[in-house]
């Protein structure tokens, strides 16, 4: 902590850090730069002639309480997909990878509401503040696979944060059938029974979710 400052130098009015970045308060979202970036993103599937579908919305809480997605991860269009498949009032705020916040792509992306991760080690603070949007009723959007793969193997994370965030897991899967998208929303499931056995019981759900459905009826 720094020294008081002398009464003849303090700043008339008193300069304050804004109020919409308190220290330790989780990343706020812009509502507006949320939706454009979503529908932005989501704008060269329907120029291609794809289409999405959406299944087991009725799986999603309510807005208002807090939630951990996790997908299965394989473009670098399914965060704007899960984001868009959500029911309205849910704001998805990502964890991404670093590399992403360059200065301007960056400055939008944390508008969103997203923050940075460090994938290479254990990122505590990406952690502590995935669990600060949790206590505030927030939703969270993670890839346990880490990177675009349909085979990769499982992280822990999900299950740490959902458990220290006192949080329910909602797995999704994403699959494509020719110009069709297909996002699925399988029942939410605790964290509860330790990081091992609720990481391996997720990577079964999204397995099991990520699967095509078959031709629309």
């Amino acid at each position: 902590m720094s020294e008081p400052a002398h009464p003849d130098s303090l700043p008339t009015p008193p300069q304050r850090r804004p109020a919409s970045a308190p220290a330790g308060a989780p990343p706020r979202v812009n509502p507006a730069v949320y939706r454009a970036v979503v529908t932005l993103m989501n704008l060269p599937l329907f120029l291609q002639g794809q289409h999405m579908d959406v299944h087991g919305r009725e799986h999603v809480p309510p807005p208002g309480t807090p939630l951990v997605v996790a997908a299965n991860h394989a473009t670098a269009l399914d965060p704007f997909m899960v984001a868009r498949a959500l029911p309205p009032g849910r704001y998805l705020q990502f964890m991404a990878k670093e590399e992403l916040f360059l200065p301007v792509v960056g400055a939008v992306i944390r508008a969103g509401g997203s923050f940075p991760v460090d994938r290479d080690g254990n990122d505590v603070h990406a952690i502590r503040t995935a669990v600060r949007i949790l206590q505030a009723n927030g939703t969270v959007g993670i890839f346990p696979q880490g990177t675009r793969s349909n085979t990769g193997g499982m992280h822990g994370g999900v299950a740490l944060i959902a458990a220290k965030g006192r949080a329910p897991i909602l797995p999704v899967g994403l699959s494509r059938d020719g110009r069709r998208w297909v996002i699925r929303f399988g029942e939410p499931m605790t964290a509860r029974g330790g990081i091992k056995a609720v990481t391996e019981e997720l990577g079964t759900r999204l397995s099991a979710l990520a699967r095509p459905v078959g031709t629309r009826a």
